[in-house]
């Protein structure tokens, strides 16, 4: 793949090795010479001086063959400027912009050019290190009606099947991380302590999830018999509500038999 990469700074520097150690073919570009330094001896990329926003600074880098475009700069209005030339002019699918306001980043995520907030994700990092236990946005889509979100599995889900977390197309879990590795929920994955969960959940359900958390596993719902102990459960609710139907009938017919001041309904109310 042909990417540009637009500021050498510590962050673009970085993106760039690593793209070019990935095997991709890589420009970077940047206002100063001298940025250039912080790439390593042997750097087999092209180097190009300018404004990621100059139609012929990006001609220079080979925008034209390019697949993509990070926009890395310090500055958020250069990087949104260099993002939209290089999505709307120059057609380029892949492009992603550098923004340290996360205001304008929920703003330009919106016009769908995807962004990178640093001081969101900073943050975001922060607080789910101090606060394991509190839910964490991981991403939004841009139409903001899904979120990934990660939670510190609950003690009383431990030894319990993921699908008692599961609720039809409202939220799953997708992912868990556990002992430093991640791996996909499967039907016969089991929660244990300590796992890092990641939810896809609509937005509109985010705080059904959390209450479905703080109430914890239900009895007898363990690993292997999580669905079946849900079912029986259902099942018993429903004759419960069935019953609690019938004798609430029985009752009312009971009372209109026996009428008014316990009179017989039938006899006009008087007693017999």
């Amino acid at each position: 793949m042909r990417v540009i990469v637009v500021g050498c700074g510590r962050v673009g520097s970085e993106l760039a090795v690593r793209l070019q150690q990935s095997g991709h073919s890589v420009s970077i570009i940047d206002k100063s010479a001298n940025a250039f330094r912080r790439l390593p001896e042997g750097w087999g990329g092209q180097t190009v001086v300018g404004f990621g926003f100059d139609r012929d600074v990006l001609l220079q880098a080979g925008i034209q063959e390019a697949n993509a475009v990070a926009a890395v700069t310090s500055g958020d209005n250069s990087n949104i400027l260099t993002a939209r030339i290089a999505r709307e002019t120059f057609e380029i699918s892949h492009v992603v912009a550098r923004i340290k306001s996360p205001r304008r980043a929920v703003i330009y995520q919106r016009l769908g050019i995807p962004t990178v907030a640093t001081v969101s994700w900073t943050v975001d990092q922060v607080a789910r290190r101090l606060l394991p236990e509190e839910a964490v946005t991981v991403w939004t889509d841009p139409t903001g009606e899904v979120n990934m979100v990660e939670h510190l599995l609950p003690e009383s889900f431990c030894g319990h099947s993921y699908a008692e977390l599961t609720d039809g197309e409202q939220f799953q879990p997708i992912l868990v991380t556990r002992g430093g590795q991640s791996r996909l929920v499967g039907p016969a994955t089991v929660g244990q302590e300590g796992d890092l969960v990641h939810f896809a959940v609509r937005s509109d359900a985010v705080a059904h999830l959390d209450r479905r958390l703080a109430e914890g596993a239900r009895p007898g719902g363990g690993a292997g018999g999580g669905g079946r102990d849900r079912e029986r459960d259902r099942d018993r609710d429903r004759d419960r509500d069935r019953k609690a139907e019938r004798k609430a009938m029985s009752a009312e017919a009971a009372s209109a038999a026996i009428g008014p001041a316990g009179g017989d309904a039938r006899s006009g109310g008087r007693s017999s």
